[in-house]
């Protein structure tokens, strides 16, 4: 921590003026900026420059990796022979989010200040860079001179990061000091760790007042005129205020829970503080206040990739993204999540896991081993939830779109049988099942991989849907309450499965508090997979991860019989992830816990 500080502090005036070439599309520079570090805050020009650096710290993770490599949790298995985190993870070595500079999003070497691009991005060393930069814009708020809706602005973005920036250091590795003051390298550090529900009370203040101060849309804004129909990117109230539920679950939930107090099951008080910060944001989604919205099923994927088109994944359902850059793998063979047709040449190193596929249901909304279901084991494929067909790729889907040459024409449709050519036993395809939800059937070596461009959000609506659900099961104690004066936890699963076309959640589940959650997480599972680390956070929060059917990673195994249709049906594991107690938290760093005594190792390591 002395070290970051130091460092940060002896840097600090070139960084702010380095800090004001972070979204020069916005504003420019006052002349005098390369030379006085103070005109960084004299008006809302030259403040907003400052504070959009900080926009510029939040990790794209999907560029600062590849081939799902982003992915922690459950979703996914590599191809065989690999190092990157996921598989690192699987053995049980916690320690490798900081062992290669390119094994992981969650560290790099260094900040990277150059804001064109979304490498050296780690979140560990952003988040204590982008927390003094916060700070220092905050202890220089009133040299800013300008209207009052223009410092609310920038008071509210700054307050809305340094809490943003905490509450990712505690998701992943507990309860930390919470810094608010610029250090000074002549004040000896002795900022003692907080617990979670401690920390996450700080974190709420400041969520709780950048809400206060940030406009519902910047298009309404005098300020946002200078970039208007351009905003979908910034900061918003429903960003506060979505966060400020998010943290309040969080700190609810068992594993912070029973870091804090030894209390192993759900904080109810919380959860309805939770309850109360997620109705305040779905209000403004209800009377039209905001552009915020569920995105029509029938554009499910713009969610999450362009292909070929102009726009920024998201749109109109992100309420928190990353910036956007120029990403390395648009149209690139090798991208993240590519479908490969021809025997798989190229990357695409990543596979369903066939575990985790068990999650997606029937489309009557029911589980597959719910016995009223019609779920048939010997043809399983078939009345699924229609994000299964969305998301999965199984045997004899259609993958090759345009004309190929002949001797490739048999390439047009999947063979995932077990000795099929579209089954790669130690690359992709290696579990039975191919991904699609992150990019067009049309990245193949074929159809000649358009110019793709994939962006994932850190929050979308469907995400606040299902967290307000369980905070309200969890703060209430029922399905069918209405909580903070607003909808009953059904009623918002109910929201998400109704865009799909699912069936609604049975009336077995909903009278039931333990077996409604079960639907909760399945839902989570289904809607938000294989999207940045929600599966991993949600099984460590509720203290899942340890339990066998989450650590086990499995392929399915089939023939087929004269007609095509799979036969002979086995469930074969590949890899049993390696799980201790410990491993609910991620080590901090040697050097770091090394500093000072108030900064100890988290228990285990």
């Amino acid at each position: 921590m002395k070290r970051y500080s130091f460092m940060i502090i002896a840097c600090s005036l070139m960084l702010a003026i380095a800090g004001m070439t972070g979204c020069t599309r916005y504003l420019d520079r006052a002349p005098a900026a390369d030379v006085s570090p103070t005109d960084a805050f004299i008006n809302f020009n030259n403040f907003q420059g400052f504070t959009e650096e900080l926009y510029s710290l939040v990790p794209e993770y999907t560029s600062k990796t590849w081939a799902c490599n982003w992915i922690l949790g459950d979703e996914i298995i590599h191809k065989t022979g690999v190092t990157w985190l996921n598989e690192q993870l699987d053995n049980g070595d916690s320690w490798s989010w900081t062992t290669g500079e390119w094994i992981s999003w969650l560290d790099a070497p260094g900040y990277n200040p150059d804001p064109t691009t979304g490498f050296g991005k780690g979140l560990w060393p952003n988040s204590w860079y982008g927390i003094h930069k916060a700070n220092l814009g905050l202890a220089n708020i009133d040299k800013l001179s300008g209207t009052q809706e223009e410092k609310d602005l920038i008071k509210g973005q700054l307050l809305f990061f340094r809490g943003w920036f905490h509450f990712e250091l505690m998701t992943y590795w507990g309860g930390l000091p919470f810094i608010d003051t610029v250090l000074s390298p002549s004040v000896k550090l002795e900022i003692p760790r907080l617990s979670c529900q401690a920390m996450a009370d700080r974190v709420a203040s400041d969520f709780r007042a950048a809400a206060d101060l940030l406009p519902i849309n910047w298009d309404n804004t005098d300020a946002g005129k200078a970039t208007l129909g351009k905003n979908q990117l910034r900061l918003t109230k429903l960003a506060a205020l979505g966060y400020l539920g998010k943290n309040y679950l969080y700190a609810g939930s068992p594993l912070m829970n029973r870091s804090s107090t030894g209390n192993a099951g759900f904080d109810a008080n919380y959860c309805k503080k939770s309850a109360e910060a997620f109705a305040e944001l779905l209000k403004l989604v209800d009377n039209g206040q905001t552009w915020v919205k569920l995105a029509d099923f029938s554009h499910y994927s713009d969610l999450f990739y362009t292909n070929g088109g102009s726009f920024i994944p998201g749109y109109p359902e992100a309420i928190f993204q990353n910036p956007v850059y120029s990403s390395w793998f648009a149209g690139c063979p090798w991208g993240p999540s590519s479908v490969f047709a021809e025997g798989n040449i190229g990357g695409g190193y990543a596979s369903p896991n066939a575990r985790f596929v068990e999650n997606y249901g029937m489309a009557n909304g029911l589980p597959i081993d719910d016995p009223e279901s019609g779920y048939n084991p010997n043809d399983p494929w078939v009345n699924r939830d229609p994000r299964f067909y969305h998301d999965i790729v199984i045997d004899r889907d259609q993958i090759i779109k345009g004309s190929a040459p002949a001797d490739k024409e048999k390439f047009r449709y999947a063979n995932l049988a077990t000795n099929g050519f579209s089954r790669d036993n130690s690359a992709i395809g290696r579990t039975g099942y191919l991904l699609r939800k992150l990019t067009p059937m049309t990245a193949n070596n074929i159809d000649n991989f358009p110019n793709n461009y994939m962006h994932l959000s850190y929050m979308r609506l469907a995400d606040v849907y299902l967290m307000y659900a369980e905070a309200v099961l969890q703060g209430y104690g029922s399905a069918t309450s209405t909580g903070p004066d607003y909808i009953s936890a059904e009623a918002a699963l109910n929201k998400v499965r109704a865009r799909c076309g699912a069936g609604m959640v049975a009336a077995k589940f909903v009278a039931d508090k333990e077996k409604f959650m079960s639907e909760i997480i399945r839902e989570r599972a289904m809607e938000l997979g294989f999207e940045e680390e929600f599966r991993y956070n949600d099984l460590r929060r509720w203290l899942l991860a340890g339990q066998l059917k989450y650590r086990e990673k499995t392929a399915i195994d089939f023939d087929r019989d004269v007609n095509g249709k799979p036969i002979n049906i086995k469930e074969r594991v590949l890899v049993t992830r390696k799980f201790e107690d410990k491993n609910y938290w991620l080590p901090l760093k040697i050097n770091d816990v090394n500093l000072y005594l108030e900064f100890p190792q988290n228990p285990g390591y």
